[in-house]
């Protein structure tokens, strides 16, 4: 019988959160636990742990479980792969979990979380197509049509991190070395990371994301060229998305979303690179902020077999 609660867990790389929703959007309760980095069973205890709470809250057991976690299950194996968490590679996560809790679990990457959850009662949730964006620590999205998640068989339909940054000379590309193993991917230049990195290789200077926005509103010019070429970089990211997918919408989560600048400024540079001159795509805040990818796990939940 289908319940009227939904489970959330956001695995984050410091943190894991869990949420616990009713089937009308409503947070009933909510509770954060640091993250075990580098220990995969302790790992599974502090999913079973935030479940036990949400429960607890509910009066009731056996509900559905939705979790978001920085990586993707290979439909193949059914081991975690491509997680920067590198401890949860290769690892049969959601099996785990579905033993340990005994009900159903439904794991995805984090950022499909944010688009599931924006597509459904957030930012996107009046648009079709949804491309949902993190740029945070590291950077990802996830793609939401009609409120039902776009995986594709290999299961990284929306790996956009991980794609070179197009339209970037070569040298510039090999300054950006990524964990995939990789240089020059989106994610060494659209993170929180890599706008760091681009003001150290322009100004010598190591210097937080969040500084570098806050410096750059407050009109230090080295800072606001950086962030210049930042909104650069990310106008170029996100127009080759356009020129693939052509979402209704785009919806940014993630620390830098919270940067006034790419509300501003973004829609006046996107022409330039998006194919035929024009765009008239959206570009918008996540609705529910950082409690987007959270509320995305429960919501996948809902989408648990019986």
């Amino acid at each position: 019988m289908q319940t009227d609660w939904l489970i959330g867990i956001d695995l984050g790389g410091t943190k894991t959160e869990v949420i616990l929703m009713d089937r009308q959007s409503r947070e009933h309760f909510r509770q954060r636990m640091p993250t075990s980095v580098g220990d995969y069973l302790a790992t599974l205890d502090t999913v079973h742990k935030l479940v036990e709470q949400a429960e607890v809250h509910a009066g009731t057991t056996g509900i559905p479980v939705g979790v978001g976690i920085p990586g993707t299950v290979s439909r193949n194996t059914g081991l975690i792969k491509n997680a920067n968490s590198t401890w949860l590679n290769g690892k049969s996560m959601q099996q785990h979990l579905r033993e340990r809790l005994q009900r159903p679990v439904i794991l995805t990457n984090d950022a499909n979380c944010l688009a599931l959850s924006e597509g459904t009662d957030g930012a996107g949730q009046n648009y079709p197509t949804v491309f949902a964006a993190i740029l945070g620590t590291g950077c990802g999205a996830g793609i939401s049509v009609n409120g039902q998640l776009l995986t594709g068989p290999n299961g990284v339909a929306g790996e956009w991190g991980h794609n070179p940054l197009p339209w970037t000379p070569e040298a510039e590309l090999q300054q950006r070395p990524c964990f995939c193993g990789r240089r020059g991917c989106n994610e060494t230049f659209l993170s929180g990371t890599g706008l760091s990195l681009t003001h150290k290789l322009s100004t010598g200077q190591q210097m937080p994301a969040h500084t570098i926005v806050e410096n750059a509103g407050h009109g230090d010019p080295k800072a606001a060229e950086t962030l210049d070429h930042y909104l650069e970089h990310l106008a170029r990211g996100l127009a080759a998305v356009i020129n693939i997918v052509d979402p209704d919408i785009i919806v940014l989560g993630g620390g830098l979303s919270n940067a006034e600048q790419l509300y501003r400024e973004l829609p006046d540079r996107l022409p330039r690179y998006v194919f035929g001159g024009e765009c008239d795509t959206p570009i918008a805040r996540a609705a529910h902020g950082d409690s987007s990818g959270v509320r995305g796990a429960a919501w996948l939940g809902s989408l648990a077999p019986d």
